[in-house]
């Protein structure tokens, strides 16, 4: 079973778990007229349908690679990421919105005690089921899970925030922070949303994951060989769970095929005793110029031209780099 696979089973809990948590927030709505409470209730709405797409996603990226995806099908995590991400932005204008319509137009508000019990109610049951599923997202490195495990985290917080705020109503009588807590509570749902947003465009566009960029050129520099004089060009692509390294290694020019392979065997074998076996490494091999003498740490080469004057320390800046490494 894959990773995503294992998701999903989890996955159809939380699309469930979210369905009856939006009937006991819309619940209190109607019964307590708060504008707060709506707030909760709305991005409810969006739980759901986030949800349901994220079910989705997973049960498509689960699917095994074919001839019309060879990378499979793991970059849909990013969009179904990105939809939630926008849903939620869209919530938390929509609350905003009502809100402040509601400055103008009061409301009176009614049975605060039962509408106060189903929002505690619903936001540990939101914190619980957000914690679980994004510690499962880490753990197998699904963006879909840990996307919508930081959402409910954000919703179950976003909830105690309204908490409050409806406890003040109960206890001072001024209805009209029940308009302000919604509007700042739409404002921190923006902010989420923007976040996941901007992490999942990201992924859609491919651009460089530093840290793991860093992870890995800390692995080589752990264990690195002497053949291996120097690695550039080195970009990682994500498809969902799946890592795609490729990069050129610097190697002695007169290693035949075989012996320049295992080399390039024990790099494969490093990167992906890190990664769990989740990478999939393509390694251009470049023999060595003369100029390479200067950084090349084999003893006693045959051909060597210089006397070696430093070994430089593999870094982002000099690994992403798309030349080989020499001294000036």
């Amino acid at each position: 079973m894959t990773p995503a696979s294992e998701n999903i089973p989890l996955q159809r809990w939380v699309v469930a778990i979210s369905i009856v948590l939006l009937v006991a927030k819309f619940t209190a709505y109607a019964i307590t007229a708060s504008n707060a409470i709506l707030t909760d209730a709305l991005e409810s709405i969006v739980n759901v349908v986030a949800g349901s797409f994220a079910l989705y996603s997973l049960m498509l990226a689960a699917k095994p690679r074919d001839r019309d995806h060879p990378y499979g099908h793991g970059k849909i995590e990013f969009i179904s990421a990105s939809v939630e991400g926008a849903m939620i932005i869209i919530a938390g204008v929509l609350i905003i919105v009502k809100a402040g319509w509601n400055f103008f137009e009061r409301r009176e508000l009614a049975r605060l005690d039962l509408g106060i019990l189903l929002t505690v109610a619903a936001g540990v049951i939101n914190l619980i089921t957000g914690l679980a599923i994004a510690r499962r997202g880490k753990r197998t490195n699904s963006m879909t899970m840990m996307a919508g495990g930081k959402h409910l985290q954000s919703d179950a917080w976003s909830t105690a925030g309204i908490l409050v705020g409806l406890l003040l109503i109960r206890f001072t009588g001024l209805v009209w922070i029940d308009s302000a807590v919604a509007i700042l509570f739409g404002g921190v749902i923006i902010y989420s949303g923007y976040r996941i947003l901007r992490k999942s465009i990201s992924g859609i566009m491919d651009a460089a994951d530093m840290e793991i960029l860093s992870e890995i050129i800390e692995v080589l520099n752990s264990h690195r060989q002497p053949a291996w004089i120097d690695v550039h060009n080195m970009r990682v692509i994500r498809y969902g769970n799946t890592l795609h390294i490729d990069c050129h290694v610097t190697v002695p020019y007169y290693l035949d095929v075989r012996r320049a392979h295992m080399e390039i065997e024990t790099i494969d074998e490093l990167i992906n005793s890190k990664f769990e076996n989740r990478v999939e490494l393509f390694i251009h091999t470049d023999g060595c110029v003369d100029a390479s003498c200067k950084i090349c740490m084999i003893e006693g080469c045959p051909v060597r031209k210089f006397a070696q004057e430093t070994t430089i320390h593999w870094s982002p800046d000099n690994v992403l780099r798309n030349q080989k490494h020499h001294l000036s």
